[in-house]
């Protein structure tokens, strides 16, 4: 009896859930399109087609913001679309009000909105493992379409302040075929409307801001259509121009300095130091310029290059004038020596050797020689300059009667030039960077 009771509870468990289970299974089988009357109605014209136009709702989920290309012009993001309206023929009966869902292959057959990208390069619908499309009527009528998407969109951006920019992009929805007149886009929630993962970053970008509009777009031969935009500010990161731009840039401008610290006579090191941070100012212009698009303005990283190139290229000029003035002293000190031991008669012991130990009584020994032995007038000035400029620093009196000819001494001293460039050069260069600094950031 008992094996007898525990059968019939088994044949009643196994009747209970093969019902349930043949329940679930028959209950809309080969039913879907009879439920929703597809073949009924004709889904090729929008619904209430002649009467007023059929609003239809967005919203837009950001998942990823995949890449931005300042040499295309363009991102490309990655999000879930979903539009909302109501088709009455799509409309069933329901004793307990609840949606039903379906994939890709019921959108085939109804009427969905032609939503496309304005200024899109490329975009396609995730097709793994099956089409990511999702379609969920009500029983009123009330349609959720979903799907996800990649886009890859143009976005105008300016690179005048690069990179210490800000880029404002956005990305446009609009209907292809139906005007104003036939569809209204608009937002389901207004800002709401958009939604964002907070996982999503860039590596060379700070997203500041992601914000909807509408407006109305005109064209000639077609006519007013709605049209939707998500903008989002991007801020860019300066740090990584910093370490591979500005930082090496401004080494190699303080890096042509050091030749003002080395000796005049040492002309192949200063000349490779010159040539040097030449050729690498060089190199880094055309790094920096070979990642960007051919642009036809100034950008701000373009001004902070070619300035310090300048300052690069000025230093190389300032050994060139060294090295030009000294060799023409020395040629003119040669002739001194020639007329000295040659036309004033004085032996070559006492000959003016322009080294700055000649003193003031060897000087006042030539008071003794007669007007024969001494130099033709026109000399005479020449020789008493270049005495009294190459004499003994303590005598103060000498210099204060030479303010006449202080110009023909610094030209002289071609140590004052690298005394002088040792100075004008870091204080412009450090006044250069704070206006720089202060206008762009």
């Amino acid at each position: 009896r008992a094996q007898r009771h525990r059968t019939n509870v088994l044949a009643v468990f196994c009747s209970h859930v093969f019902k349930k289970n043949h329940d679930m299974t028959k209950a809309w089988k080969g039913k879907t399109e009879q439920l929703l009357r597809v073949d009924e109605h004709d889904f090729t014209m929008r619904p209430a087609f002649g009467g007023p136009a059929i609003p239809v709702g967005v919203d837009v989920q950001v998942e990823s913001l995949d890449s931005i290309s300042e040499v295309d012009m363009d991102f490309t993001m990655t999000l879930y679309l979903r539009h909302y309206w109501k088709d009455e023929r799509l409309s069933f009966p329901s004793t307990n009000n609840k949606s039903m869902t379906f994939d890709g292959r019921l959108v085939k057959k109804i009427w969905v909105p032609d939503v496309f990208f304005v200024h899109s390069k490329r975009s396609f619908i995730h097709d793994t493992t099956t089409d990511n499309i999702m379609l969920r009527v009500f029983p009123d009528g009330h349609v959720l379409y979903s799907m996800r998407i990649t886009v890859t969109a143009m976005c105008n951006m300016d690179f005048s302040h690069f990179p210490l920019d800000s880029q404002t992009c956005s990305l446009e929805l609009e209907s292809y075929a139906y005007t104003d007149e036939d569809l209204m886009l608009y937002w389901k929630n207004g800002n709401e409307s958009l939604k964002t993962d907070e996982k999503i970053s860039l590596s060379q970008f700070l997203i500041q801001k992601f914000h909807t509009t509408s407006r109305l777009a005109f064209y000639s031969s077609t006519g007013w259509y709605n049209r939707l935009y998500i903008n989002f500010t991007l801020r860019r990161h300066i740090f990584f121009f910093l370490l591979q731009t500005y930082f090496p840039a401004t080494l190699m401008v303080m890096l042509s300095w050091v030749s003002f610290w080395i000796d005049r006579r040492a002309v192949p090191a200063r000349v490779s130091l010159g040539i040097t941070t030449v050729l690498t100012m060089s190199t880094i212009i055309t790094g920096v310029n070979a990642s960007m698009p051919r642009v036809s303005y100034i950008k701000a990283v373009d001004i902070y290059l070619w300035v310090s190139f300048v300052f690069v290229f000025l230093s190389v000029l300032e050994y060139a004038a060294v090295n030009y003035l000294t060799t023409v002293q020395e040629r003119k000190e040669r002739k001194l020596q020639k007329r000295f031991s040659c036309t004033c008669g004085i032996p070559h012991s006492k000959s003016m050797m322009l080294d700055g130990n000649y003193s003031e009584s060897d000087a006042n020994s030539l008071a003794g020689y007669t007007k024969n032995q001494m130099v033709p007038e026109e000399e005479k000035q020449e020789k008493i300059v270049v005495h009294l400029a190459m004499s003994n620093e303590s005598n103060s009196s000498r210099k204060r009667g030479l303010k006449g000819h202080v110009g023909l001494r610094i030209i002289q001293n071609t140590h004052a030039i690298d005394k002088y460039s040792r100075l004008i050069f870091p204080g412009t260069y450090i006044f250069f960077n704070l206006i720089y600094w202060s206008v762009f950031s």
